[in-house]
């Protein structure tokens, strides 16, 4: 019995760690296999058309251009070694029913049990997640093909600071995976 106390116990501490680890999204990215990135120093950002959410587009753009600046590229209008572009969604998804059901088994003295039990979150407030997915093109200049694509998506509930903060992180996140280092 005291095989399955421990197996029981390593259940209840493993369970949550991983879903914990399952709310952070790690950015997804593509790109160019031929392509040389080596000589890359100087940026350009490319205006994208007209967007339903003004504040989050500016937010975005000011992120990419400080999140390349200190990665040590130069943002430059005329002759920039590659042009920056980017999108941006919001998309409304189901929060989970907060239903969950646990099990568990036990021993005292010679006598042993089982038992089973439920939960049921009481939902506050809206019963939908807003979720925001970013993504971060990057083109060669003189041919204007997509050489570098990165993306990532969060949750938030309002905008302001929260968002605002998530944003960061996102673009950040994304980022930080360009250029691409190749593999020895």
């Amino acid at each position: 019995m005291n095989r399955l106390k421990r197996i029981l116990f390593t259940c209840a501490i493993s369970i949550p760690l991983l879903a914990q680890l399952g709310c952070s999204s790690t950015p997804k990215n593509d790109y160019d296999l031929n392509y040389n990135f080596a000589p890359l120093k100087s940026f350009s950002q490319i205006n994208p058309t007209q967007t339903a959410d003004p504040l989050s587009a500016a937010r975005i753009q000011h992120l990419i251009a400080t999140a390349l600046t200190t990665q040590g590229f130069v943002q430059q209008d005329d002759n920039a070694d590659f042009l920056v572009t980017y999108g941006f969604r919001v998309d409304d998804k189901p929060k989970d029913s907060g239903f969950s059901i646990g099990l568990g088994a036990g021993s005292w003295g010679s006598s042993s049990g089982g038992s089973i039990g439920t939960t049921v979150d009481v939902p506050v407030g809206s019963d939908t997640a807003n979720i925001q997915t970013i993504q971060i093109d990057i083109l060669d200049p003189q041919t204007k093909l997509l050489i570098w694509r990165g993306s990532d998506k969060f949750s938030f509930d309002d905008g302001g600071k929260e968002k605002a903060q998530e944003t960061n992180a996102t673009v950040s996140k994304i980022l930080a995976q360009f250029p691409p280092q190749k593999k020895q």
